[in-house]
């Protein structure tokens, strides 16, 4: 698996959860199958899985047209935690117990997180017989200068959002006055 994968088309702030770079992600879809690389179809995103009467939700959910396997992507911000291979090998036996077709291979699944450290990782991963990938992401965490002169501040587009909302009450006031 590649390590790190390159989200530099998303823009989010340093205290970006998971939901924000998911979110990001569907977004920028497009860019995200071309950094993943060739054969994937994307299937969605928060698919629930129902296991004993729970319900677990994959933030990512893909099938790999070449290797005819699902590919679930697990995101998360910060650090590597062991824990969460633990999470993600749950969510694989329960799409191969699930939802896997007999012309299916076993499904892979990818620990998306901010960083890891190769022997945490690799005491994590020693007995899962499960095909686990842990791999970091880089995204832009602000933009560049020259771009950033450029664009407006949020600040600025909430100042033009609030006039346009002042100008539109103003128009309703006076039709409201004409009648």
């Amino acid at each position: 698996m590649k390590d790190p994968y390159n989200f530099d088309f998303l823009t989010v702030t340093k205290e970006a959860h998971e939901r924000e770079i998911e979110r990001g992600l569907l977004i920028h879809l497009r860019d995200l199958l071309l950094e993943l690389g060739r054969g994937f179809a994307f299937l969605g995103s928060q698919v629930p899985l129902e296991v004993a009467g729970e319900s677990f939700y994959l933030d990512l959910l893909f099938h790999h047209v070449r290797l005819k396997c699902y590919f679930v992507i697990e995101l998360k911000s910060g650090p590597f935690k062991p824990e969460w291979a633990g999470k993600l090998n749950f969510y694989l036996s329960a799409v191969d117990d699930l939802m896997r077709t007999d012309g299916d291979a076993p499904t892979i699944g990818l620990l998306l997180c901010e960083s890891h450290r190769s022997p945490i990782v690799q005491y994590t991963l020693r007995n899962i017989e499960k095909p686990i990938g842990v791999s970091s992401y880089r995204v832009t965490r602000e933009l560049p200068a020259p771009i950033r002169a450029e664009v407006p501040t949020v600040e600025d587009l909430q100042a033009v959002v609030t006039k346009l909302r002042d100008e539109i009450e103003t128009l309703r006031q006076e039709r409201s006055d004409e009648e």
